[in-house]
């Protein structure tokens, strides 16, 4: 089996319960809601939001490299992506969700915003009217909820994002509140504070550094002030992922630090996000991080009790560990564990899933061997 092979096997097995559930309509009444009970409302937008988001690059890799297998997969969940926005976002639908008040919902409305941007094409412009118009009712009543001065600043613009992408006329002060703050909290070395304070945890992955990246991008037309950040912002994002390369240790380990851990994998999204978009550091060839990631992965998988018997996840970092669970997170929230798997979006004739296996820098120094002295970003 390829590794591509692998890494499309692991994903899709990730996210299968949760798009196939709710494409038949039966999410609701089929995932489990019974850990952390007080979030049941929350954990269907929370599971489907972050599911699209770790596999909107895939379904938007167009290459005539993919082999037929592969692409005949693509169009089915292509087509069940889509049912999936029709079913979450129709007020008669069993699996309408909830948009617009208890705060948790501008978290994964904005999740689900960056799946469209993701992939404008076979999310955006690939959604029937009624659906589009469905989506852009969600993102809107998203607006009802006010975000803290916070990580949480980026969904209220993710969500004005997406409405960008559909077509939809957006609120530019939402974006430029949260590219504003951020930039005066920038702590120096590729970290932002979550707020003005540094926290040691992997919110810089989780949501900070992707969303910031992809928002430059995507609207530095729109105006001059966002794209006179888009060359810094980048560059921080890509210091950032060196370091998170530097923490994956010999044998597929990380330091286990800082609130929801139980994402997973998910902390290495901007690794991901920095290989899917070309960013890398030069001192990092895309190989080894293919290898480093592929150990990550490979290593939590490994756990048997990862998944419960129907195959939905469990809370924990190496298996079922539900202690590591804060209160906010329901078995929903695991699902940005997907964002790993984001260069799944380059072809296969990528330099990443092309070129021989090679050792990240973990792995390299602790066998002996020699690595670029690493420096401070300013």
């Amino acid at each position: 089996m390829t590794t591509r092979r692998e890494w499309l096997e692991d994903l899709l097995r990730i996210t299968g319960p949760v798009l196939d559930c709710l494409s038949g309509g039966m999410l609701k009444t089929s995932m489990p809601l019974g850990f952390h009970a007080d979030r049941a409302e929350f954990a269907p937008l929370e599971a489907f939001g972050r599911s699209l988001m770790g596999i909107a690059p895939w379904l938007e890799a167009d290459s005539a490299a993919l082999d037929p297998e592969e692409r005949e997969l693509q169009a089915l969940w292509r087509e069940k992506a889509i049912r999936c926005i029709d079913r979450a976002t129709d007020p008669d639908s069993p699996d309408y969700m909830l948009f617009d008040r208890g705060g948790q919902p501008l978290v994964d409305t904005a999740f689900l915003a960056h799946a469209i941007v993701r992939a404008p094409k076979t999310l955006g412009a690939a959604l029937p009217d009624r659906v589009r118009n469905q989506l852009a009712e969600a993102f809107r009543a998203s607006r009802a909820i006010v975000p803290v001065n916070t990580n949480w600043l980026f969904f209220s613009a993710m969500a004005e994002a997406g409405l960008y992408v559909i077509g939809e006329s957006c609120d530019l002060m939402r974006v430029m509140t949260a590219l504003r703050c951020f930039r005066e909290w920038y702590l120096g070395d590729g970290v932002y504070g979550d707020g003005p304070s540094f926290h040691f945890d992997y919110y810089n992955s989780f949501v900070i550094q992707p969303m910031y990246v992809d928002l430059v991008n995507l609207l530095g037309k729109e105006h001059p002030e966002i794209s006179a950040m888009r060359e810094t912002v980048c560059a921080r994002a890509a210091r950032y992922a060196s370091i998170l390369e530097r923490m994956i240790g010999p044998e597929g380990s990380y330091p286990v630090v800082g609130r929801s851990i139980c994402y997973r994998f998910g902390a290495f999204q901007m690794l991901a996000q920095a290989t899917l978009e070309h960013r890398l550091e030069a001192h990092l060839t895309p190989a080894g991080v293919r290898c480093g990631l592929t150990a990550v992965i490979r290593r939590v998988m490994s756990a048997p009790d990862m998944f419960d018997e129907k195959g939905w996840l469990q809370p924990g970092v190496y298996g079922l560990q539900p202690e590591l669970a804060e209160g906010y997170i329901n078995i929903g929230s695991l699902y940005l564990c997907s964002t790993v798997f984001l260069p799944l979006g380059l072809p296969p004739e990528d330099p990443f899933w092309a070129d021989p296996d090679a050792d990240w820098t973990g792995r390299t120094v602790w066998q002996g061997g020699h690595i670029q002295i690493d420096h401070a970003q300013d």
